[in-house]
């Protein structure tokens, strides 16, 4: 794989956050049988953030599903802040999403009925956990919701909740934060202070993201972004711009 412009990972980056040894997911039997990761090896530092991108069809979904414990690999070994998820029950795997893994959808998915403070800590309340109070304050300080704490879902606009939905994913203290498309349903101005906001959980609080996006504007954002094509990674790029990102993407058929 090739290497494209200056890095600016972390260079106190200890450890890994997520690390994927020779995983291969195949969905069905037979003939039918569909390949959607083939031998991937990736490992994502802790305190980075790393896009995932790829033409429709690349894996992209199932590569995000299988490190984040959602799916299981056909074959190979995942872990998660050296936590192998390879054997574990869906126990197991219930509690280590809640305990290590943050997640940050397309959709919102906040609980109507809740308000924004309910909200965030719904996690900690499903894991039977009590609330640090200083790092729920600071949380909502860092996202930006401080004095919309009491208001529902149906009271703040689409970037608003998508900080509660951020703000949800970091009360845990988790190891790492698995976003999917998490811009896609924003306007320009929005997604912009939204991933401007992911890139400071990583650069000001040490977070480690992993972002599944389409947009090379979104993935310019990361430190790294790594190219799966046909179930591989087949390229990454350090620090590249959101022209660079277009231009390979061009290159694997997302755009031909």
């Amino acid at each position: 794989m090739k290497s494209r412009g200056r890095s600016t990972t972390p260079e106190n980056s200890i450890g890994q956050a997520v690390t994927l040894q020779g995983v291969t997911k195949i969905y069905g039997r037979g003939a039918h049988a569909v390949t959607a990761l083939n031998e991937v090896s990736v490992t994502i530092p802790r305190g980075t953030f790393t896009a995932v991108m790829g033409p429709s069809g690349s894996g992209k979904s199932t590569f995000l599903h299988c490190a984040a414990g959602l799916d299981r690999p056909t074959s190979g070994s995942v872990k998660v802040a050296d936590r192998e998820l390879t054997g574990m029950d869906e126990t197991e795997l219930t509690h280590l999403r809640r305990q290590r893994v943050g997640f940050v959808f397309q959709a919102f998915n906040l609980v109507p009925a809740l308000t924004v403070r309910q909200n965030i800590t719904l996690p900690l309340r499903l894991a039977g956990q009590r609330t640090d109070r200083g790092w729920l304050d600071e949380i909502i300080h860092r996202v930006g919701l401080t004095g919309r704490v009491d208001h529902r879902p149906s009271q703040l606009s689409g970037g608003q909740q998508q900080r509660v939905a951020i703000a949800r994913a970091l009360i845990t203290r988790p190891d790492v934060i698995f976003g999917d498309e998490p811009t896609g349903a924003l306007d320009t101005v929005t997604a912009k202070a939204i991933l401007t906001l992911l890139r400071s959980c990583v650069d000001e609080a040490g977070q480690t993201v992993v972002l599944v996006t389409h947009d090379p504007v979104a993935a310019a954002y990361a430190h790294r972004v790594l190219f799966l094509a046909d179930g591989r990674v087949v390229d990454h790029s350090d620090s590249p711009t959101a022209d660079q990102i277009a231009e390979r993407m061009t290159h694997l058929g997302a755009w031909s």
